[in-house]
């Protein structure tokens, strides 16, 4: 009996020596539909930092308590939890999450799974998004997708971005995409005194970007998607406790480089030179660089502040936001407030799904006159800022000596301009929509679903110009300009939408309904000057068009592996008579998911899906009102007509064409999805041909058939055709340490396939209506049209020697030729986040190869003509140097010598955040971004990133600094 007492008291001490002991376990983890093992697997004792990764063999080992819980845990896998209870070994089979795959994508009239999408749609979260000082919601993506340039107009704060959708689409109309914005399709046009048409939206309120590349999705948009769609979808509000989220950010704008133009102890040499006595004589004594004296180091602030959470039962979020940023060029600055709510309540059971949201926008705009900007660059650099004697509130000024006013072929002091004129606007925007979903009682398969949405805007601006600005006119007394323009944009969607599955392998959605938007413009301007000249001074431009659309759209899939989508679009438009104003649109598409057939169970693929889908789109965006009927022009100030001691205007009938009709494009897209070692590595391949007929563009027509030699036409075909590549990786993966790679490549080739006459593009400085490009059958938009130039045994230009390319001993036009054209054949993105514990880190990057860039600055200011043409004193561009040019001359100026390579790479954003969280229930985030941080580019010019290439007097865009915290608790 003793015996067996020592041996229980034993056993009650020593037992929870053993309870507690650490026992190592140790196991494979695999993933449970194909029994491979999955690497980079993150075990953890759940409660403590207490964890381990599974090797390449899925293999695993951990020490643990009895009673611990341990956590198996893998990107795209639903996380499992095992109890410990002195197991030697535990296996685990990870099963593939269905939640990630069911990811929702929003789509034109609807939504669908990401892996039963069968078009060129490439989804990015708010987790994609580039970071920095986004002022513009364009700039979220730029970088992001394969086959989209996103490039901003200029270094203006909040400036608008061109959006380019596998290349251009397009010779006169608009190649912008379309923006829907939480189903309200917008227009793109905006009022005056507005940079952007996208300003009205706070970045910080999108949670989505989908973009709709191939006409097999857009067709469902008809002509407004001809360029391509961007579905932009606002965070919504959810049905739990109140969450808020505050944002603030400090941002400091700084000039990068300035254009290379002679110092002033330069500029003097030069003059002393070359310069006659009198010229000599002009030399003024001051040391200034103008390009300084304009620029100056800019400051911005961005607050914003949302609530997200439910209200009895009603999911919403409201949203505040503030916004300051100063332009980098003196008296440039923006101010923009937003405020936002979304409420998304569900009635009758769920049977009754609204969508409310309503975002209003109000933005103050200091506009800079860009013109200091050409001035700066000539601007004679030994004079000073300020003459004591000047008649011009003490700014110096090139004076004609014949009337003692600022001379008329001088350039403006470029303080003047800027400190002299007060160009300001104020821009007020409401876009709002009500979107009802109901699911029928009794017809539980049949959605009803309405969309009214409302998107206006109204601006008010002026430019008041000081009279002592200077100015070749005696009678100059100062002046007033201003305008009214208000736009309207009404939109009424209504459409039924029918899901079902049969036998649990047949699934079909079917959606039909009808659409309408109209748009009208109200515009209204004034003009002192004119007033006091006695001409006509008040403006009044009113207009309307409408589009009339019916459409639908037929989803069906076969057990989840064979996918066929079918849509049709009527669109009726009233800008085309009545004979021409309809267009019909059809697309369809169709998928593959090889990676579910039974062959492939044991391939290492976690996605292999076939894409193939074609489709057509119409295209008149942009294109004038009614240009079918007669419409009068009132005559210019300077063409009124005489009755006796008084003058009137006249009206003209303006060109019409009663035959204008669609643009029409057709895409063909084949592309393949896939994902593999277990979605470490992921990503897309497309190809795709994109012809355009029919093509919109000026025509010359016989003498004395119409009210005037050239009209709008369909004229012409052009191609696009290329390759797109996405890759995304996980390189590495732990529970503390992880890195993401995003890369994308596209490849495109654009060619004028049909065009009976050469359209003149891209307007220079030098000349009267010089052009340096031109759209021509067999050649790329846009293409570069010059003389060859000739060089010397060294390298040096002859200055008009040029090549005789057809041999007749006579250099004129018939010499010219096409010297390739402004945009890149490849775009390349590279974007990298990696995190550590609270730490992370990202980079973006971009390149363009094979984009050419007209140098107009180096045209116009590197001729030594100009130093000292006109009786006055100019600066030159430092080209002259290594071109020796000295006259002005058309010829010159049309050199393929300015025709220089732009191709470039840039690293557009590097920013570190640390993360605190669990403070009181609050996350404190804080981060540091550096933005525009470096670019490596042979061009010689300012940037080698000008949107249609041309560059002439680029507004630079800056480097910023930007300090901030968010804070969501």
């Amino acid at each position: 009996m003793k015996t067996i007492f020592n041996s229980l008291l034993f056993a009650i001490l020593v037992l929870p020596t053993f309870l507690l002991a650490q026992n190592s376990v140790s196991g494979i983890v695999t993933e449970q539909s194909s029994s491979s093992p999955l690497p980079g697997v993150n075990v953890i004792v759940k409660g403590t930092k207490q964890g381990a990764s599974t090797d390449f063999d899925g293999k695993y080992r951990i020490t643990a308590n009895n009673g611990d819980l341990l956590e198996f845990s893998f990107v795209g896998y639903v996380t499992q939890e095992v109890t410990y209870s002195d197991q030697t070994s535990i296996n685990i089979a990870l099963i593939e999450d269905t939640a990630q795959l069911d990811e929702v994508v929003i789509i034109g009239y609807g939504s669908v799974k990401k892996e039963d999408l069968t078009g060129t749609t490439d989804l990015l979260t708010s987790e994609d998004f580039n970071k920095g000082p986004i002022v513009s919601a364009q700039a979220l993506i730029s970088g992001k997708v394969a086959g989209v340039n996103v490039t901003s107009g200029s270094g203006a704060p909040g400036d608008g971005q061109s959006i380019n959708i596998r290349g251009a689409g397009s010779l006169s109309l608009t190649s912008q995409p379309l923006f829907v914005v939480d189903g309200i399709p917008l227009d793109n046009g905006g009022v005056g005194g507005s940079r952007n048409p996208l300003n009205f939206i706070n970045p910080n309120d999108i949670e989505t970007f989908v973009v709709l590349k191939d006409a097999s999705s857009t067709a469902i948009y008809g002509s407004r998607g001809a360029n391509g769609v961007i579905l932009i979808t606002t965070k919504k509000g959810k049905n739990k406790d109140f969450k808020f989220s505050i944002s603030s950010q400090t941002t400091v704008y700084s000039p990068v480089d300035e254009i290379d133009v002679l110092s002033s102890n330069q500029f003097r040499t030069l003059i002393n030179d070359i310069g006659t006595p009198a010229e000599i004589a002009l030399l003024g004594n001051a040391n200034t660089n103008w390009q300084d004296e304009i620029y100056r180091t800019a400051f911005g602030q961005d607050h914003n502040f949302s609530a997200l959470g439910s209200v009895y039962g009603v999911p919403m979020r409201a949203s505040i936001g503030y916004s300051e940023h100063g332009g980098i060029l003196k008296t440039d600055n923006l101010q923009r407030t937003t405020g936002s709510l979304s409420l998304t309540p569900s009635l009758l059971d769920d049977h009754l799904n609204i969508e409310l949201n309503a975002r209003a926008m109000y933005t103050e705009n200091t506009f800079a006159d860009r013109g200091a900007i050409g001035s700066a660059v000539s601007f004679d650099p030994t004079q000073s800022i300020y003459d004591p004697s000047s008649q011009y509130s003490g700014y110096f000024a090139w004076l004609d000596s014949g009337t003692g006013n600022q001379n008329n072929l001088a350039p403006s002091n470029p303080l003047a301009l800027l400190d002299l004129k007060d160009d300001t606007a104020e821009v007020r925007r409401f876009v709002g929509n009500v979107k009802l979903d109901y699911k029928i009682h009794g017809f539980e398969n049949l959605t009803a679903t309405i969309n009214v949405g409302f998107d206006t805007s109204n601006s008010h601006g002026r430019t008041i110009t000081s009279e002592f600005i200077p100015t070749s006119d005696p009678t100059f007394n100062g002046a007033r300009a201003s305008y009214i323009q208000n736009s309207d944009n009404k939109i009424f969607d209504a459409y039924l939408t029918y899901k079902k599955s049969f036998k649990d392998v047949h699934n079909l959605t079917v959606a039909a309904g009808h659409a309408y938007q109209s748009f009208e413009y109200d515009n209204f301007s004034y003009d002192s000057e004119a007033e006091e000249d006695g001409n006509q001074f008040e403006f009044i431009d009113k207009s309307k068009n409408v589009l009339l659309s019916y459409f639908s759209r037929a989803n069906y899939d076969y057990d989840g592996k064979y996918y066929l989508t079918a849509s049709v679009r009527a669109d009726a438009s009233s800008k085309l008579n009545p004979d021409d104003r309809w267009g019909i649109f059809p697309s369809v598409a169709a998928a593959w998911s090889i990676h579910k057939e039974d062959f492939m169970q044991e391939s290492f693929f976690n996605e292999l899906k076939l894409r193939v889908g074609y489709g057509e789109v119409g295209n008149i965006n942009g294109l004038g009102d009614y240009q079918f009927l007669t419409r009068y022009q009132g005559s210019t100030d300077t063409a009124n007509y005489q009755f006796g001691n008084s003058f009137y205007q006249t009206y003209r009938p303006e060109p019409i064409n009663k035959d204008l009709r669609w643009e029409i494009g057709r895409t063909f897209n084949i592309g393949v999805d896939y994902a593999f070692l277990n979605r470490r590595v992921s990503g897309s391949i497309n190809a795709y041909k994109k012809e355009t007929n029919d093509l919109i563009a000026s025509s010359l027509v016989d003498p004395f058939t119409n009210f005037g030699n050239r009209i709008n036409a369909n004229i012409g075909n052009m191609e696009n055709k290329g390759l797109e590549f996405n890759l995304n990786l996980i390189p590495f993966k732990t529970d503390n340490f992880e890195w993401s790679v995003n890369y994308n490549i596209a490849l495109n080739d654009n060619e004028i396939t049909k065009l009976s006459v050469d359209q003149p593009q891209g307007g220079i400085s030098t000349g009267v209506g010089n052009n340096v490009q031109v759209h021509r059958e067999g050649e790329s938009a846009n293409s570069f049209y010059v003389y060859e130039q000739v060089y010397s045994a060294s390298g040096a230009p002859l200055e008009g020697v040029f090549v005789d390319r057809n041999g007749d001993d006579i250099i004129n036009e018939d010499d010219k030729y096409i010297n390739e054209d402004p945009f890149g054949d490849i775009l390349m993105g590279f974007n990298t986040n990696v995190s550590y514990k609270n730490w992370d880190f990202s980079l973006q990057s971009r390149a363009s190869l094979g984009n050419y860039m007209y140098n107009d600055v180096e045209a116009s200011r590197g001729i030594l003509a100009n130093a000292t043409n006109n009786s006055i004193l100019s600066n030159i561009h430092s080209d002259y140097y290594n071109s020796g040019f000295t006259v002005i001359s058309d010829r010159t100026a049309l050199s393929d010598h300015f025709v220089q390579e732009a191709s470039f790479f840039k690293i557009d954003n590097i920013t570190i955040g640390y993360t605190l969280d669990k403070v009181k229930n609050t996350t404190f985030r804080f981060y540091g971004s550096l933005q525009n941080v470096l670019t490596i580019t042979d061009y010689e010019g300012l940037d080698p990133e000008i949107n249609l290439g041309i560059d002439n007097n680029f507004y630079p865009r800056p480097r910023s600094f930007v300090m901030g915290v968010n804070i969501d608790f």
